[in-house]
């Protein structure tokens, strides 16, 4: 999956069946849908796959335990059948993780247990696990570091646990293999229409080439997250805006304060959302909050409020709770909820998150809302609409059992899972290169032979694609990815062709990012 050969199929006669705005979750499942239904599919993301809010979850493929709460069954019915297929179409980067809820009252211990049966009776033939009773000692067993005062047990469940990015980045391969088109860095600058006002094209720059192009449609997916106003924008100047982004907040920390197995979750915090304590990559996340802004970034830095809010919380739960000092790394994602109308204040917790498909006089088709979990049924839904709409061939969803690039069910030590059946060639670089088997940091088992498939395969232009995304060394240790960048620089400006400036430049631009991911 190269660049290079993308730009070349960008013919300019050449008229494309769907041409998809945006590169995340929604995105890249439209276009892996789209492309294996057959159609001439194009996907264009402004910076590079996953950067916004799908490189920055909380990790998670569930259903969703506090949607059950709110009685939102139609959406977690339909999110546990999806994360069922994730685990059938992607085991290489989806793991069933096992979470502890801890009681301290007799009531909240079988309110819980009862709503978690219903939980896992939902997932019908899909389920992963069989939620259980718990008591003091099993609690202790599971979360050692768990406050045992008061303590009454607890209750066991199971969800799903992923690499977002790393998931993203194998749907944008998917979807090659597909047939599609895929490109990073390409920036739609403005929506083309034809004398009746219906949308016919667009325009967009290569940000990496300088060059502008224009390209010829049948049909446009307006999916960019919180930034669908911003294209809806370009179709038309009296647009009012859909979304209100709501931001989700996350502190990294060592795994020694919870435990590497079972996951923390807490039901209810003090303002009444929820609190997850999560194993990932041999560090815990701890997140997420739920802060409604008003206006939305690609790089959005979690609020002083957010950390203190997670820190305090985690403070009544675990013996010894992590301070600030302890933060390895810190990340926000912004989610797209319906923008309140007025008068409805800024409670964003009962807000479904539900997905909607809108479709623009223009013809324009854009869609909002929704979970990485249900990214596949988000594709189907919406590709099925543009192909009603836009009288495109009839052909039938392939992706309930389209197995995803890497797919293997072999299991790998450390990180190496998240490639999956790629591993044996990136093995391959190491064995014939004994350079490239060296490691970009003292600490962590990342290898030089890693950036180089990541540029030669996945499409990274930037260090940061490597650091944040390809592998995730920004989000699990901010300071130890600096420490890892100059390698990491000039590894990729040996392969990509770039000089001692670019370098330079690269660096410097990775040390801000840096920053706003440090404490």
């Amino acid at each position: 999956m190269t660049r290079n050969e993308a730009i070349k199929s960008l013919s300019a006669d050449k008229l494309w069946d769907i041409v998809v705005i945006g590169g995340g979750a929604t995105g890249l499942g439209i276009a892996v849908d789209a492309a294996s239904r057959g159609y001439k599919t194009l996907l264009l993301e402004q910076y590079d796959f996953a950067k916004g809010t799908s490189s920055k979850s909380t990790k998670l493929v569930h259903g969703g335990v506090r949607y059950l709460a709110n009685g939102d069954l139609k959406l977690v019915f339909s999110a546990l059948k999806e994360r069922g297929l994730i685990f059938k179409n992607a085991p290489h980067v989806s793991v069933v993780q096992s979470f502890v809820i801890p009681s301290y009252s007799f009531f909240s211990k079988m309110k819980y247990l009862i709503g978690l049966k219903i939980y896992d009776w939902m997932a019908g033939k899909l389920r992963i696990g069989k939620s259980t009773l718990l008591n003091k000692t099993q609690v202790v067993d599971s979360l050692p570091k768990i406050k045992t005062a008061g303590l009454q047990g607890g209750i066991r469940y199971y969800d799903g646990q992923f690499d977002d990015a790393r998931l993203a980045i194998n749907l944008a391969q998917t979807a090659q293999e597909q047939g599609a088109t895929v490109l990073n860095y390409s920036q739609v600058t403005s929506i083309i229409k034809n004398a009746q006002g219906y949308v016919s094209g667009l325009q967009f720059v290569d940000n990496i080439g300088g060059k502008t192009y224009q390209v010829h449609t049948k049909a446009v997916v307006n999916a960019t997250g919180v930034f669908v106003d911003d294209i809806l924008k370009m179709d038309s100047i009296h647009h009012q805006n859909l979304v209100r982004p709501s931001q989700g907040s996350h502190i990294v920390i060592d795994k020694s304060f919870l435990g590497d197995h079972d996951a923390l979750m807490i039901p209810e915090t003090s303002d009444g959302r929820v609190l997850f304590g999560v194993p990932w990559h041999d560090k815990v996340l701890l997140g997420t909050t739920d802060t409604p802004l008003n206006a939305h970034q690609i790089e959005p830095r979690p609020l002083e409020e957010e950390l203190d809010f997670i820190l305090d919380t985690a403070k009544d739960y675990l013996v010894s709770p992590p301070t600030r000092a302890d933060i390895k790394s810190i990340f926000a994602g912004l989610r797209p909820l319906a923008a309140p109308k007025s008068g409805e204040g800024n409670s964003t917790k009962e807000i479904s998150r539900d997905h909607k498909l809108i479709e623009s006089s223009s013809g324009l088709i854009t869609i909002t809302g929704g979970k990485w979990t249900t990214y596949r049924k988000m594709g189907e839904e919406t590709v099925d609409l543009v192909a009603k709409k836009h009288h495109l061939p009839p052909e039938a969803c392939k992706t309930h059992k389209l197995h995803l690039h890497g797919y293997s069910l072999e299991k790998l030590p450390g990180h190496w899972q998240v490639y999956g059946s790629d591993f044996a060639a990136i093995k391959e670089l190491m064995s014939s290169n004994e350079d490239l088997a060296q490691k970009i940091h003292p600490k962590y088992d990342f290898r030089l032979a890693e950036v180089v498939w990541a540029v030669q395969n996945e499409m990274a232009c930037k260090v940061e694609d490597f650091l944040a995304r390809r592998i995730r060394l920004l989000l699990l240790d901010a300071e130890a990815s600096w420490e890892a960048a100059p390698v990491v620089a000039s590894t990729m400006a040996a392969q990509l062709g770039h000089d001692q400036a670019w370098i330079e430049k690269e660096l410097s631009t990775y040390r801000e990012l840096v920053d706003k991911y440090s404490i």
